[in-house]
């Protein structure tokens, strides 16, 4: 069933990525329509998770956010499609990577460096930004897909620039045996760790959550600097990113300092651009064990 299903889609896979960029975004804006108006795919869970967040605005407020989320989340869909057949001029037009001589600096003192990212702006161009922008050599930890044949076509698309991918089941194992390579292991840690009882708590958007502090634990062990990658969306199909040194000796820092700073500056790049994080899925699903 999944070699059919994807036998039966990759024609439309490719038809979409091979289309320009004005066609794609036509298209975004018919799949927008049929899935805020007619599907509604989980526009309750998107509404309450934005109530949530921001207690202070209006429902005329929310209402505005979800559907300007909705427009983004199917420009967010069909960019993703088209990293399957774009090219380096696309990626370099579409994608400005800030503050190159930061990265060169650290790349210079042979650091290497644990990035901190959310699921925040188009997270899949900013890879490929990465790599052709950067000198660090980039691993994108991530979760693989069910579907095989699927996670063929995508990994490549992933992989094209000279980014590696790491299964999250084996990042620690990754970055060792990668030890003597400058290297950028980027970790995008925004949603609901498993198992909850192992997280850290804190005040995430006017909400008790918990969050990973994997990143943290892995930059110590291996004394590597935490660089946070802010993705922003300048225009349709326009990106920035903005990277900042948030702790270049993580051993010298407190107990969840680095956790608690990272998603600090996460909040603030969503409270600043709300529309696009994603709020369909459900952050705020566990609550805090009773010891």
């Amino acid at each position: 069933m999944s070699a059919l299903l994807y036998y039966l889609l990759l024609p439309l896979i490719y038809l979409v990525s091979w289309s320009p960029f004005w066609l794609l975004y036509a298209i975004s804006s018919g799949v927008y329509g049929l899935m805020f108006h007619v599907i509604g795919y989980r526009k309750k869970v998107v509404k309450e998770n934005l109530r949530n967040a921001f207690p202070d605005k209006t429902e005329t407020e929310i209402s505005a956010i979800t559907k300007k989320y909705y427009k983004y989340l199917c420009d967010l869909i069909f960019e993703t499609l088209k990293t399957v057949t774009w090219n380096e001029r696309d990626v370099h037009k579409r994608v400005k990577m800030h503050d190159v001589e930061l990265m060169d600096k650290l790349y210079e003192q042979g650091r290497s460096i644990v990035i901190v990212m959310g699921h925040l702006g188009n997270w899949e161009w900013a890879g490929p930004g990465f790599s052709l922008n950067y000198k660090h050599q980039l691993y994108v930890v991530y979760q693989p897909l069910s579907n095989k044949y699927f996670e063929r076509i995508f990994s490549g698309s992933r992989t094209k620039f000279n980014t590696k991918i790491v299964p999250r089941k084996d990042t620690l194992r990754s970055m060792i045996s990668n030890k003597k390579t400058i290297s950028a292991t980027a970790l995008i840690a925004d949603q609901a760790p498993t198992p909850v009882k192992t997280a850290v708590w804190m005040d995430f958007l006017n909400q008790d959550t918990p969050v990973f502090n994997g990143p943290e634990k892995i930059a110590k062990m291996l004394d590597y600097a935490v660089v946070y990658m802010d993705v922003q969306r300048v225009k349709r199909g326009y990106y920035e990113v903005v990277p900042t040194l948030l702790f270049d000796e993580p051993k010298e820092s407190d107990e969840n300092e680095i956790t608690t700073a990272f998603n600090k500056k996460l909040e603030e790049g969503i409270k600043e651009r709300p529309e696009t994080w994603l709020w369909s899925h459900r952050r705020w699903k566990h609550k805090r064990p009773v010891n």
